[in-house]
């Protein structure tokens, strides 16, 4: 034990919006029974990354008795973790605004080699009238960002979709109420590596696939706001201006916003 700075979280005044869990480099801050908790107090360098990311003034910096700050202990935690938020997304928050004033970055590469990722355009049959349109509103493969050729074909002047992995599966109307008419490109912040990647790629698909908006659709939970700061990161790197919104959809299936 130690006598040095370590943060208090105050449980009464702490409304658990997560916003201190991604601001954390270290990644000690969990959201438990809806309140936030230090996980151990080797785990906090005592710095107070966190204090300005939180909207109610529930973290303060306290000088007492706790144990060292252990880095390897660090490493083993985030380790576990897949990586902190903070290391893997600094990103900003849902309200920065977006400055698309940036060059435009080297171009993505290209999809690989897999077959499974080989550019197709999907031709969605228009219903009749009176008859239930098709389940799915898919109209490309493949899905996933880091797989997405920038200038496939069907980002041309196309509004996408980038949404959290987990939304499709959370929402039971995801094609009709959020799909529809749209191109699509699917992310995790939390568990993918290399966000920069998908950083850089966003932003060519913006330049050279030719996207007029991007909507993102972000998970309730604290870690997934990431995916909406990456989308304005890409945003301000490229040289057109899109525009960006987001929407939040709750582990319900309902949307939040």
């Amino acid at each position: 034990m130690a006598l040095r700075e370590i943060i208090r979280i105050d449980e009464e005044l702490c409304d658990g919006c997560g916003d201190c869990v991604p601001a954390c480099e270290e990644g000690a801050i969990v959201i438990e029974n809806g309140k936030a908790r230090l996980v151990a107090d080797r785990l906090c360098d005592g710095m107070g990354a966190c204090i300005g990311h939180c909207p109610v003034g529930a973290i303060t910096i306290i000088r007492e008795e706790a144990e060292e700050f252990d880095p390897q202990a660090v490493e083993q935690h985030l380790a576990l973790l897949g990586g902190s938020p903070a290391r893997s997304a600094r990103l900003p928050s849902l309200d920065e605004p977006i400055a698309p004033d940036a060059p435009a970055p080297a171009a993505a590469a290209a999809t690989t080699g897999c077959p499974g990722a080989a550019t197709r355009v999907l031709e969605q049959p228009a219903s009749a009238a009176g008859t239930p349109r098709r389940a799915s509103a898919l109209r490309q493969w493949p899905v996933q960002l880091r797989l997405l050729s920038p200038a496939a074909p069907f980002f041309r002047d196309a509004d996408l979709v980038l949404a959290a992995d987990c939304a499709a599966f959370a929402m039971p109307r995801f094609h009709a109420d959020v799909l529809d008419g749209r191109a699509l490109a699917i992310a995790c912040p939390k568990l993918d590596a290399d966000i920069e990647d998908y950083v850089d790629r966003l932003a060519a698909i913006i330049d050279q696939g030719g996207v007029r908006s991007i909507h993102v659709l972000v998970m309730e939970v604290p870690c997934c706001r990431g995916l909406y700061g990456l989308a304005v990161e890409a945003a301000r790197r490229a040289a057109r201006d899109v525009p960006v919104t987001a929407a939040v959809a709750g582990i319900d299936g309902e949307m939040r916003s």
